[in-house]
């Protein structure tokens, strides 16, 4: 076997892991963890592992649930990298220095999650490696209960009485962690901000955590859009590279200054029963340029019913609601024209026989398009030959049923603008893949 493709065996296997629930202030949501995969594992096992990954992405849409610095307006270009060659996790990647003087940690980038934690020493359960130490830097403080932060914080708790230091526990795929809550200056490249509002992890029961921390971009109070709304605007955009890259060639952009001047935007919607999440209106779907005859109640904006479309960074593959996927699955597998093989996973529009792949496009209010090419659209097995059309039908029933998940191998390579400030999401093709 090559070693590309003992690569990609090696990230699918991990892709394609077991889930548990991830809860927040503001959402509930589900996270694969890292197993060790099987160097030599026959096609068998890419499916299992492919199975694996479906019930992490279905489990994540399940529960997809409901001190600011001071300074001019600012804007920074960060880094990102896939997690996959450097720590091992499913999430982007940034460097983040924390404290005084700086402390360097890897943290993961999470766009549907509100809180930041890190781990901090003498944690029990703690992954080696890098930690935070408050007791090195200068400018630390706890944050005590009674504060506006505490109550911000999901099952906030005083251990030690009034005026003690706040602390709260979280449940994160399959991991759960007990936190002190702290403020310290925080960096992710240029701007400096002071008494930013994190979690220190002191107690870790599970091996999922991204080692290093993870940094939150939902649109909640603790989120490092609403701590920095002062300094960047509410303003942020990424580029994604693909997961297979070793390199930190995508960029997260923070403020309104260098974004795409030219990029095509549609209205940034807001659901009060999930106020941290991303929604958009995505009012029609093509496959090879034709329209897919979708029912427009699957696809509207309808905080009573629970439909409509969002964007989300933390789903590995695009979950649509079960009239819209099957209309789609529909759609590609008569432009293919070719026999079906059978399904892997949570997918079931496979081939073991080279086609000519369709574009699939989808279409925003705006209006605006963003049409997939193969990249996006399919993931290849590092063995056996086999190409599964690389989306799947979300839940059948329950609320989530009618949500549609536009995640983040559907987003590699594209630039995605989120200018909460204006209320609108952007899109264009832009290659960050190195």
């Amino acid at each position: 076997m090559s070693p590309l493709s003992l690569l990609v065996l090696v990230l699918l296997s991990n892709f394609w892991a077991a889930a548990t629930a991830v809860r927040s202030s503001t959402l509930h949501l589900a996270r694969s963890h890292s197993v060790s995969p099987d160097v030599g594992a026959p096609i068998t096992t890419w499916a299992a592992s492919l199975a694996a990954q479906s019930a992490a992405d279905a489990a994540r849409v399940t529960m997809l649930a409901a001190g600011p610095a001071h300074a001019k307006k600012g804007h920074s270009f960060v880094p990102i990298a896939p997690g996959w060659q450097i720590l091992n996790i499913p999430n982007y990647v940034a460097r983040a220095r924390l404290g005084t003087p700086a402390q360097t940690l890897l943290v993961a980038i999470d766009p549907s999650n509100d809180a930041a934690w890190v781990p901090c020493s003498a944690c029990t359960g703690c992954a080696s490696g890098p930690s935070f130490s408050p007791t090195q830097s200068a400018t630390y403080l706890p944050v005590s209960c009674g504060s506006p932060q505490c109550s911000q914080v999901p099952s906030p708790s005083c251990p030690g009485g009034a005026g003690s230091s706040c602390a709260f526990n979280l449940t994160y795929a399959a991991s759960t962690f007990q936190a002190l809550l702290g403020q310290d200056s925080l960096a992710l490249e240029n701007d400096a901000i002071a008494s930013y509002t994190f979690g220190c992890l002191h107690v870790i029961t599970g091996t999922s955590l991204p080692p290093q921390g993870l940094i939150g971009f939902g649109r909640g109070p603790l989120s490092f859009l609403s701590q920095t709304k002062d300094v960047y605007g509410s303003v942020f955009s990424y580029c994604l590279p693909n997961y297979k890259s070793s390199n930190f060639s995508g960029t997260l952009k923070l403020g309104p200054i260098g974004q795409p001047k030219k990029i095509k935007t549609t209205p940034l919607l807001y659901n009060p029963r999930r106020p941290s999440l991303y929604y958009v209106n995505m009012v029609g779907i093509r496959v090879g340029g034709k329209p897919v005859p979708v029912p427009a109640s699957a696809l509207a904006f309808d905080l009573v019913s629970g439909s409509g479309t969002i964007i989300d960074a933390g789903t590995m593959f695009t979950r649509l609601s079960a009239p819209v996927y099957t209309a789609v699955r529909d759609a590609f597998r008569r432009r293919v024209r070719a026999p079906v093989a059978g399904p892997l996973g949570g997918f079931d529009t496979c081939y073991n026989v080279t086609i000519t792949v369709p574009t699939i496009t989808f279409a925003f209010a705006g209006p605006v398009t963003v049409t997939l090419p193969e990249e996006n659209v399919m993931i290849h097995s590092s063995s056996g030959g086999i190409a599964c059309l690389a989306m799947a039908a979300g839940p059948p029933d329950g609320v989530n049923a009618a949500l549609n998940v536009l995640a983040s191998m559907q987003q590699q390579n594209h630039r995605v603008l989120f200018d909460v400030a204006n209320s609108r999401v952007g899109f264009s093709r832009e290659l960050c893949t190195a």
